[in-house]
């Protein structure tokens, strides 16, 4: 029963640590919450969607009404002649209330100033949302890149204690066998010289760590958190698709340059707009107004006005602001072209260089991993041979050396191997939560 009882204890205390421990999917949404550069993004978007609503509401009926209600006292002098023929004035101050009530309608025949901006506001609200994709999938690389950063320190740094450890280890059993007269002054030097070394490289790495970990906390809002550890079984991914075939994916879906295409659009508009300045305008009005003694002529009269009609306006000239607008609409049309052609071009140098980076990743992968079985057998020989007289203390040195060598660029190698094929998948358009969960499942 007590062993019964301390397993329990000892399963429990396990689960705990697990539940504690950030997973790369807490992470994830944790982002979502806290992470002000997203936060920002998503309510640029929402923003965004209005710009299409205001462009169309140049194309609906404008309806207006007007109440005006006011207490009048005139002062009127009114001129006339007498019945012997001289003129004659008289004051009078008459005190009337004036009511005006009107319903004003105006629709759009031919506006092709507004029908411009109707076509530029639908490119920016698509312009957003392209934005606002391209945003999520870099904060995806941004929390997936800080998480492993985190990890990675957090290797570096138990590498870097565990060869720290070693030589301490070294040095005490140099120094035992110096007293014995079976060692050298030599091998405690060389030693000792290992060990500040690596004193050294433990401080860097503490530092290093300490600052991933502070870069992840800003994203998610919480330091404090331990993460899910690279599981032992790594795992391969398959081989991605052939690269003309990702770069035709990456035209058609990248966010950014989708982004780029609305901009062009939108700047294409913007040129129809500013050339629209010397386009007539027709719209058609109507309007019913009654009337109760409105000014003072009237002011004993009540009317009742119903009007419908057509108005037309012709621009004829402006002081030459519209031939300039046009001009200037077509340099940032140029510019906008110019803009997307450039992020297309580095989209294909970086398409590729992920593309070289996940399939030589892997390959790299599969080196390493068997460079580590090499080195753990080339530690446990040289001990034997140093027994045997074969070796010296250096060769022992330089052994455990290219272990954790080996083991700190394994683990580097897997992490830039996720990051690349994350990166492959957002270049072609593709990242998503499903992405961040299938990764997630080499954490645990």
């Amino acid at each position: 029963m007590k062993l019964l009882a301390r397993a329990v204890c000892v399963a429990a205390l396990a689960f705990a640590g697990n539940a504690s421990a950030l997973g790369l999917i807490q992470a994830y949404q944790a982002a979502l919450q806290n992470d002000p550069t997203y936060r920002g993004a998503f309510f640029d978007s929402e923003a965004g969607k209005e710009a299409r609503i205001q462009g169309r509401a140049g194309l609906l009926p404008q309806v207006g009404a007007n109440f005006n209600l006011s207490q009048n006292r005139a002062d009127t002098l009114t001129q006339s002649t007498n019945i012997l023929g001289q003129p004659t004035t008289s004051l009078t101050h008459p005190k009337y209330t004036s009511r005006v009530e009107s319903v004003s309608l105006r629709q759009g025949v031919l506006n092709l100033e507004a029908i411009a901006r109707y076509k530029q506001t639908v490119a920016q609200s698509s312009f957003a949302a392209a934005r606002f994709d391209a945003q999520t999938q870099e904060m995806i690389l941004r929390v997936t890149g800080a998480y492993f950063d985190v990890l990675f320190g957090d290797e570096q740094v138990a590498l870097a204690t565990a060869e720290r450890d070693m030589y301490t280890e070294q040095r005490q059993v140099n120094d035992r066998l110096f007293k014995q007269g079976e060692g050298t002054r030599t091998d405690m030097l060389e030693t000792q010289a290992r060990l500040d070394v690596s004193e050294a490289r433990l401080i860097e790495a503490i530092d290093s760590r300490n600052a991933a970990r502070e870069t992840l906390a800003k994203l998610i809002g919480d330091g404090t958190s331990s993460l899910d550890p690279m599981a032992p079984d790594f795992r391969i991914m398959p081989a991605p698709e052939r690269l003309d075939e990702l770069r035709k994916l990456a035209l058609a879906n990248n966010p950014d340059i989708q982004a780029l295409q609305y901009s062009v659009e939108a700047s294409r508009q913007e040129i129809n707009r500013a050339r629209s300045g010397h386009a007539p305008r027709v719209d058609f009005v109507a309007s019913y107004s009654k009337n109760d003694a409105e000014t003072i002529n009237t002011y004993n009269q009540d009317s009742t006005v119903r009007s419908i009609g057509v108005q037309v306006n012709i621009p004829l000239y402006q002081g030459g602001q519209v031939n300039s607008a046009s001009r200037q609409a077509v340099a940032n049309y140029e510019k906008a072209k110019s803009d997307l052609q450039a992020r297309v071009d580095k989209l294909n140098v970086d398409l590729g260089k992920d593309y070289a980076l996940t399939l030589s990743g892997a390959a790299k992968i599969l080196a390493l991993s068997k460079a580590v079985e090499s080195s753990k057998l080339l530690v446990q020989a040289t001990e034997q041979s140093i027994k045997g007289g074969v070796r010296i203390n250096l060769d022992l040195l330089n052994a455990r050396q290219q272990m954790y060598t080996s083991q700190r660029d394994l683990a580097q190698a897997r992490y830039s191997y996720l990051l690349a094929s994350m990166r492959l998948r957002s270049a072609v358009g593709s990242l998503s939560v499903d992405d961040v969960k299938e990764v997630a499942g080499y954490f645990r």
